[in-house]
């Protein structure tokens, strides 16, 4: 592609409000990013060993997303310390395994928080599997940023489109991811606001096993436990026990405190 092509994607990608990104191979492609003004540089998994291209991308002091494919975290350690050598810490690492297509078994997802414990960045994760269901497996584990490919024909010639994604299906994609993230919560357990009004139904109280007479001392035998949960929770029925009837209480009625004394 040349310079203005570049400009010309930056363009329509501001049109359509989409963030151009593009990923430099070699110098002169990063300096030409640079005065195109992209927000942040995204470095392959072939350029993490690349030392002296991450230091000139690093000085550009913009954020850097870095796959590491085919990487330890020896070498990884390394590419992190050459960029904030340069005082950069704007930094996102990505798991990521070098095949195309991944199989499942060679996803190994749980890199991730490796990665998170050893170098306290943001983590996210680029996916070269079929279909979306992995990358979605990596926003409930905590990615923050899902790389993915995309064609709008998968028969086209190249070796990436077998593994991109069409239109649609990027489309479901991120409303999966966008529905995960909402699913995943505060991590606070909790009963939700949603859920009031199925306790009420669900759970269950204290109940008359028989009709009992007003002023009787309660024992065991008097009381079952049945739906709804509307009255004394069963958990309090060692609370229930020995307390006496302020009236007389039919058969299945559900036993409220101010029915006791």
């Amino acid at each position: 592609l040349s310079e203005m092509d570049f400009v010309e994607l930056q363009h329509f990608c501001s049109k359509q409000g989409i963030i151009f990104l593009s990923t430099p191979f070699e110098l002169r492609s990063a300096e030409l990013l640079d005065r195109l003004q992209v927000p942040a540089f995204k470095i392959s998994s072939g350029e993490l060993t690349n030392l002296p291209l991450l230091s000139k991308i690093a000085a550009f002091g913009k954020p850097i997303i870095l796959s590491t494919g085919m990487s330890n975290l020896s070498e990884i350690r390394e590419a992190v310390d050459e960029i904030y050598a340069e005082g950069n810490r704007k930094l996102i690492l990505l798991h990521c395994t070098s095949n195309y297509p991944t199989r499942p078994e060679n996803v190994n997802l749980l890199a991730m928080e490796t990665m998170r414990r050893a170098f306290s960045v943001p983590i996210g994760y680029s996916d070269h599997t079929l279909g979306i269901e992995i990358a979605v497996a990596a926003v409930a584990l905590g990615a923050c940023v899902i790389e993915k490919h995309f064609t709008l024909d998968r028969n086209l010639p190249g070796p990436d489109h077998q593994v991109s994604l069409e239109p649609e299906e990027f489309k479901a994609m991120v409303a999966t991811v966008r529905n995960t993230e909402q699913a995943l919560g505060s991590g606070k357990k909790e009963p939700r606001f949603s859920e009031r009004k199925i306790a009420k139904v669900a759970r269950k109280s204290l109940v008359a096993a028989s009709n009992i007479p007003g002023g009787t001392k309660l024992i065991a035998e008097m009381l079952t436990v049945k739906r709804p949960g509307t009255g004394i929770s069963p958990e309090y029925i060692s609370v229930v026990l020995g307390k006496i009837t302020r009236r007389a209480l039919k058969r299945d009625t559900v036993i409220s405190w101010g029915m006791i004394r």
